[in-house]
């Protein structure tokens, strides 16, 4: 809220909906923005019109709803043209796999697709699929070129679907989305800034049952997360294994071990800051058995292996596509200030916030963290505090240096 207006007075938002079981949230979504102070101009896809009726759709938007290109009292005048720029926004919800191929690829074949091509505003996204379909290389792949062209991710989220299975694919609520817009139409000082947040543990398999591992909970990483999205930012989530749940609002990236958050890392580029606050294992069994491990009453312990892990933090420092901001993390036990001065230096990224993990602290794992932060102009300590007031402080640091 601004002063005594809700957040969303006088937006107004080009609400594209797309086929799939997800387009019944779309009628809620349309009463909140309503709600918060926006209108809603609604677009219907031939399949979304499978799932609500524009009837339906219409009555809830007190507008006329869209659904043909070819409409000819409108098109005499260009009105694809017109409609897709007399918003403040256009969202897509729920975003199917088929509208997102369309989207990535510049096809124009429908109204829906042909407005998306035509804008000259931002464009906000809320995915919604099968867990099979969102995970798919082609997906991903399309949900990159969208990222790098600009496009606004909120969700998808974890779930059951409709179809009985489980996993990432769910549309973010109603509610989630509205926040979401709020941001992108510039409810921040970091709206319209790419931020990658990375957060939690790896787990480096031993055998298909252990694994090797560390005490991160993820809770700085994910406070971080929701500290940068409230100040308007697009957060890329990537986190491991981790005990905290990942904020809402973000779009969140599963991984376990550090090859894998590394790739995610890696996709997830272009960005304008990366936040490395993972708690990336330095080592992975080499040679990880592909059957559970047995006593065979020898005595002797099975020959592990170690390789070291790909440097993530490095990486990302001196890539070609470095974030104009790259903050590191460092977890240390002994002499924190000068190890991790060493590793800003020897990593090559702009900040690193260091913090003692030693047991006595209980910060790792915990809910409080007191850190140094340190950069060129030297190390500053911050006292110990709430791991949410950590990430406040440092996020409106962030947004301090992107301005």
């Amino acid at each position: 809220m601004k002063g005594n207006l809700p957040m969303l007075a006088g937006k107004r938002i080009l609400l594209i909906i797309g086929g799939g079981i997800a387009a019944y949230k779309a009628l809620e979504l349309i009463r909140l923005i309503q709600k918060a102070g926006g209108s809603v101009t609604p677009v219907l896809t031939r399949a979304g019109s499978e799932f609500v009726t524009p009837l339906s759709v219409g009555a809830l938007a007190k507008s006329k709803v869209h659904e043909a290109l070819f409409d000819l009292t409108s098109e005499a005048e260009m009105g694809h043209i017109e409609l897709s720029r007399s918003a403040d926004l256009l969202v897509v919800a729920p975003a199917t796999a088929d509208l997102m191929a369309k989207m990535a690829s510049g096809r124009a074949d429908d109204l829906a697709s042909t407005l998306l091509l035509a804008t000259d505003k931002r464009v906000l996204v809320a995915p919604a699929m099968n867990v099979r379909m969102w995970q798919h290389p082609a997906t991903q792949r399309n949900l990159g070129v969208l990222r790098s062209d600009g496009v606004l991710m909120v969700g998808p989220d974890e779930g059951e679907m409709a179809c009985g299975e489980y996993g990432p694919g769910r549309m973010a609520e109603p509610a989630v989305i509205v926040q979401a817009i709020s941001q992108a139409l510039g409810g921040g000082p970091l709206a319209g800034k790419h931020v990658i947040v990375t957060s939690g543990p790896t787990h480096e398999p031993i055998d298909p049952v252990r694994y090797i591992a560390n005490r991160s909970s993820g809770a700085q990483g994910a406070a971080l997360a929701a500290a940068l999205r409230d100040l308007g930012a697009q957060v890329t989530f990537v986190t491991g294994p981790a005990v905290v749940p990942p904020p809402a609002g973000v779009e969140i990236v599963r991984v376990e071990t550090a090859r894998e958050m590394a790739v995610a890392v890696e996709a997830a580029l272009p960005a304008d800051a990366a936040v490395m606050a993972a708690a990336v294992a330095d080592w992975r069994v080499a040679n990880a058995s592909g059957q559970k491990l047995k006593k065979d009453g020898s005595g002797k312990a099975p020959a592990l292996e170690f390789a070291e892990n790909p440097d993530i933090l490095a990486a990302v420092s001196k890539g070609a596509r470095r974030p104009r901001l790259v903050v590191g993390f460092a977890a240390e036990t002994v002499d924190v200030v000068a190890h991790a001065t060493a590793k800003r230096a020897r990593k090559g990224c702009d900040w690193i916030v260091a913090n003692d993990v030693s047991p006595a602290t209980g910060i790792m794992g915990g809910s409080e963290n007191a850190v140094t932060l340190i950069s060129d102009t030297g190390a500053e300590t911050w006292p110990r505090m709430g791991k949410d007031e950590v990430a406040r402080k440092l996020a409106a640091r962030i947004a301090e240096a992107l301005r």
